[in-house]
This record gives structure tokens, C-alpha cells and sequence, in this order.
């Protein structure tokens, strides 16, 4: 693959200039906001101004100048960081290394535009990936940003399905089964969605019943439809008759007589309404074919649709004919058991699950996970490696705070078993630590921060206070014990106070309103301070990040069996922060189905 010129060695240079920057600042990304005032923290890691931090932070500007008091005597530094001290005296050199050292500036990443290219170059004869319904926007029944997510990954998906020549897909930790919906309807892909959540799985199970059934009947209708308006109706005369056969409302018409539809269409098409109800009372003007067609992927489907007409009020004829088709729809389902649009599964998975015991008509597939939480991300890729007939794989992980690390910060194991980071030889060659405030840290979206989307900085305020009023009057109190959501529903700080007095099972009486106030009087003033450390935080995020994904690319990079293995980026970070796919593919003379 020509952009695949990325060597081991060239991403090792470039983790071994992350590590040591962050070597310098990542006591920053580990220090606790709950701790900031009982520990002091500003003054710990800080020896400028919270305003000097927020103009450096938030200009963008690096090229301006230091403070007028620092530059008679400008200390010997590194990355900002006094070297004597150990204290942050340079913002506007740490902002600018930071940025440096974040991963669009180390010149590993590929597009996906790039990626999708050289795809189809080496596929050129097959061309790219052809969908088997058309083309639907995927926004009626997702979110703005799960349809960005879903779409934009599953044309990569489904590219690198046709590359390797491979029809099957897993999908780690498929949720709800979006993903997996639409690589199955979009691109004919028979598709295993596993999740540990047996919610996710019936659900997913539920609207794949009924649009496997919904699918057939609608593909059939509208080609039958598209058929008849070719040759009697122009566009615009069809779509309104569509619009109104598939409202349920009349029949559609095609050349000069009404077309009588199938029992079976009859019987799809009639209970649409009741796959999603909002359907019925819109007007045709705003009802399009493709909307009815997404309804059936809505999250409604998953509740028991109500029948039309009470089964005591139904003819003895109708009672049996629907009698009738349910017991040969059952028997058409035991004897094609592999027709169905995707299937879930409900299994927890680790690098050890052997997929054989999952999946009876398992072939070589690729396998996929979208936003992975924690130590699934880099079990996916583990998979990938030990299992011959994975082919591919395209993993987008999330929730790095929940990754479990196999050295402490003294670069000595602290778990013994299989751990999330680092993944690498290389990295666990160096024993090497993050930390987790640090991953947490890692999580923070500095796209979105710089557009005004901030921290919510009171709630991370008015817990800070709170554990100095726990260290002042509570000296028994157990620090593991968690506050939980109290922010949310309290009207006022003594009110946050008190309830989680309460939820810690604490003595409140101790503490009157005005002592709990005079508390949040005497730090508001130094509420910037928590607000430019949290900045800081912000900033190192994508340095933190891009350590942890650099740690998974060259985890594939060690691999003699993966021929190509890149960093890519398929979502826009402002709709989805987490937006970097790590891609494998194997050499095709190692893998095997025996």
C-alpha cells in the first residue's frame, strides 16, 4: 500500500519523543482536581498567573510574549517547565510543544480518504463496494453524531472487506447494532454483533426480526414500483403514489389498474406504522420512501408494536390465515438460519475468546469495533493477531481511563495479567506508566474546548471545596467513597454540600449555612486557578491520546504476519472527539480458515 510508508522505527522515533515530553508534564495531567485545594496543587506545578495560562491557552498565539516579570531572569527550562524547580515559568513554550507533540503534527496519521484510495487502487477491478438498497440518510433514526460515526466507518469497512475478499464481519461491542445495520444493509456483509450487555443483544435481536422482514417486502415493492413508473409515471407521479401505497393508506398504483400487492408485502407494508408511529398523521409532502425504509432501524422497534384490530374482533378466516403465516414464517426462519440481516450475539470478550465457540459458520472476516470502552480496544487488536482467519481490522477505542496499566509509576508490574496498556513490546520493554487521571485526562476534547464547549467548571469547583470542608471536619471520612451525581440536583452550594453530607452518611449538624458558604466565599476567589490547570489538562490531552494509540500502531508494526497497519482518521473531532482508527491487515498467505 503506497501510504504505507510509516516504518517501526520511525513510529518508535516518535513514541520515544512523546514519552519524554510527557516525562516532563504529566504530573500535571495526574494531579487531582477533587485534591486541587487540599493539596495545593496550583502552587505545586504552577509559578504564573491563571490569566497568563488562559491568554496562552486560549489565544492560539505562540508566537507572543512571556510575561514582562519573567524575561529579565528566564530560568533554564524544558518544554516551559523550570528545570530547578520543576514549576510550569514558560505557558507559551509548553502550549507550543504540546501542540508539537499531539498527532497531527508527528506525520503518522493517514486520511481516510487516502486510505479509502489505495484501497480501491489495489481493488481497482472490483471498483468499490456496492450497496444493495439506496442510498438513505442514516440521521432518521441516529444521532447527528452516530451518523457521521456509522457512515464514515462503514464505507471503510466495507472496503477493506473487499479487499481481503472476505463477505463476514464481527463487530466488537456492537451496542444497539447500529454498525453492524448498516454494513449489513448498506454493503451486503453478513455481520456477528457481540456485546456483554444482554439488553443490547435482545434489542438488536428484536429490530433485526423485523427488518429482515421489513427489508425483503420493501426491496420487492419498490423495484416492482420503479419497474411499472419507468414505463407509465414520470419521478415526481411515482413518488407520490409510493409515498402513499407505502403509508398503508391506498393502493399503489402502476399503469391503469391498482397493482394487488402479496400477502406477505400486504402484511410488511400495513404494520409499518406500527414499527414506527410516527409515521401515521404526517403529510406526503414531508414523507419520503427512504424515511419509512430507516423507521424500521429506530430505537421504537425494540417495543412490542400494538395490532391494528383487536385478534377477538378478526374473522375466523383472518384468524387463520395469520395463524398460517406465522407458523411458516418460524419454519422459513429454522431453515435459513443465516438469512438474517446481522446477527448479535451476547458473550464478554477477551483476547482469549475463541471466536469458533461463537460463531458456527464462522469464515475469514474483518472484525471492527466502534468506540471500544477501556481494555476491549486493545483485546480487538490482540484477536486480530492470534486469530488466523481475521483478515482485518478497524478498531476506534474510548473511555481510556478504564484501560488497566501494567506498571506503576515506579516502573514496577502491578498486575500480573494480560493489561490494556502498554500493548507494545516496545512500551513494555520501558515499563512505561501514564497514569490514570492522566488517560482520563486523555478524554477531554481540546477540539471542542477551543470552540467555547468548556469543562463544566463548578461542578469540578464545588467538589474541591467540599473535600477541603471533609479534611476540616470530617477527619474519619474514607476518601474511596464517591459523591455520585449531586451537582445535578442541587439548587445552590450549601445545598451540595448537605446532600453529600447525606449520600457519604456523614454528620451534617456540625456545619451551619453560613459555615458551609463562608467555605465557598473564601475559594471562589481562586476558582480561575482550577480553571487554567484544567487548560493545562486540555492541552496535554491529545499528547496522552496519541501515546496510547502510537502504543497500538506499533503493536501491529511488531507483527510479522500484518502487512499493513496505519493510524487513521475517520471522523470529524468536533463531532466525535475520539476519531482515530487503528487499521491491520494481514499478508494473505498467513491466514487460513482450518
Amino acid at each position: 500500500m503506497k501510504s504505507s510508508s510509516c516504518s517501526l522505527t520511525e513510529i518508535q522515533q516518535r513514541i520515544d519523543e512523546v514519552t519524554r515530553f510527557l516525562s516532563i508534564t504529566l504530573n500535571i495531567a495526574n494531579a487531582h482536581t477533587v485534591e486541587f485545594y487540599t493539596h495545593d496543587v496550583w502552587k505545586r506545578f504552577v509559578a504564573v498567573s491563571p490569566e497568563d495560562v488562559l491568554s496562552a491557552v486560549g489565544s492560539g498565539n505562540h508566537q507572543q510574549r512571556e510575561p514582562q516579570h519573567r524575561q529579565s531572569e528566564q530560568p533554564s527550562t524544558t518544554f516551559g517547565f523550570c528545570n530547578d524547580t520543576k514549576r510550569l515559568v514558560g505557558t507559551q513554550e509548553l502550549v507550543q510543544a504540546a501542540k508539537e507533540h499531539s498527532l497531527p503534527s508527528l506525520g503518522l496519521c493517514m486520511s481516510r480518504e487516502n486510505l479509502l484510495q489505495d484501497l480501491r487502487d489495489m481493488k481497482s477491478d472490483s471498483g468499490t463496494p456496492e450497496e444493495t438498497v439506496a442510498a438513505f440518510e442514516s440521521d432518521e433514526f441516529m444521532t447527528s453524531k452516530k451518523s457521521h460515526e456509522v457512515q464514515s466507518m462503514s464505507e471503510v469497512v466495507a472496503c477493506l472487506a473487499q479487499h481481503c475478499g472476505v463477505n463476514q464481519v464481527i463487530d466488537v461491542g456492537s451496542g444497539k447494532g447500529y454498525l453492524s445495520s448498516f454494513l449489513s444493509l448498506q454493503y451486503a456483509l453478513r455481520v456477528y454483533g457481540i456485546d456483554s450487555s444482554s439488553t443490547n443483544t435482545h434489542g438488536a435481536q428484536e429490530r433485526n426480526r423485523k427488518l429482515k422482514k421489513f427489508s425483503k417486502a420493501y426491496q420487492k415493492h419498490t423495484k416492482a414500483a420503479r419497474t411499472q413508473s419507468e414505463a407509465t409515471h414520470s419521478p415526481q407521479e411515482e413518488l407520490i403514489e409510493r409515498k402513499t401505497g407505502l403509508n398503508g393508506d391506498e393502493d399503489v398504483f402502476s399503469g391503469n389498474g391498482p397493482r394487488i400487492r402479496s400477502q406477505e408485502e400486504e402484511r410488511v407494508l400495513t404494520s409499518s406504522s406500527d414499527i414506527n408511529p410516527t409515521v401515521e398523521g404526517r403529510s406526503e409532502q414531508n414523507l419520503e420512501t427512504d424515511e419509512l425504509f430507516l423507521s424500521a432501524l429506530s430505537v421504537d422497534v425494540i417495543q412490542p408494536a400494538s395490532p391494528r384490530v383487536p385478534p377477538s374482533q378478526l374473522s375466523a378466516e383472518e384468524r387463520e390465515r395469520r395463524k398460517r403465516e406465522n407458523l411458516e414464517r418460524k419454519a422459513q426462519s429454522r431453515a435459513d438460519s443465516t438469512g438474517a440481516v446481522f446477527s448479535p450475539l451476547t458473550s464478554y470478550v477477551t483476547a482469549e475468546t475463541e471466536l469458533r465457540d461463537l460463531i458456527n459458520e464462522l469464515e475469514d472476516a474483518v472484525m471492527v469495533g466502534l468506540h471500544t470502552c477501556g481494555d476491549l480496544a486493545p483485546s480487538t487488536l490482540r484477536m486480530f493477531v492470534a486469530k488466523p482467519e481475521l483478515a482485518a481490522v478497524c478498531s476506534v477505542g474510548c473511555c481510556y481511563h478504564l484501560l488497566s496499566e501494567e506498571f506503576d509509576h515506579a516502573g514496577q508490574k502491578c498486575l500480573q495479567s494480560v493489561c490494556g496498556f502498554p500493548l507494545s513490546q516496545y512500551l513494555r520493554d520501558q515499563s512505561c506508566f501514564c497514569g490514570r487521571n492522566a488517560r482520563m485526562s486523555a478524554c477531554l476534547a481540546l477540539e471542542r474546548v477551543a470552540l467555547g464547549q468548556g469543562i463544566q467548571m463548578e461542578s469540578l469547583f464545588y467538589r474541591a471545596v467540599l473535600h477541603v470542608i471533609l479534611r476540616d471536619h470530617y477527619s474519619s471520612y474514607k476518601s474511596e467513597k464517591r459523591v455520585g451525581n449531586v451537582y445535578s440536583k442541587a439548587k445552590s452550594f450549601v445545598d451540595y454540600v448537605r446532600r453529600a453530607l447525606r449520600r457519604l452518611e456523614l454528620d451534617e449538624s456540625k456545619l451551619s449555612d453560613s459555615d458551609i458558604q463562608d467555605y465557598h466565599n473564601t475559594y471562589r476567589v481562586r476558582m480561575d486557578e482550577m480553571h487554567a490547570f484544567n487548560m493545562l489538562k486540555v492541552t496535554l490531552a491529545p499528547c496522552i491520546e496519541g501515546l496510547i494509540l502510537l502504543d497500538r500502531l506499533c503493536y501491529l508494526k511488531e507483527q510479522e504476519d500484518v502487512s499493513f497497519s496505519a493510524l487513521v482518521q475517520l471522523f470529524d473531532p468536533l463531532l466525535s472527539p475520539r476519531c482515530y482508527a487503528v487499521i491491520g491487515l494481514k499478508n494473505d498467505g498467513k491466514r487460513t480458515t482450518s
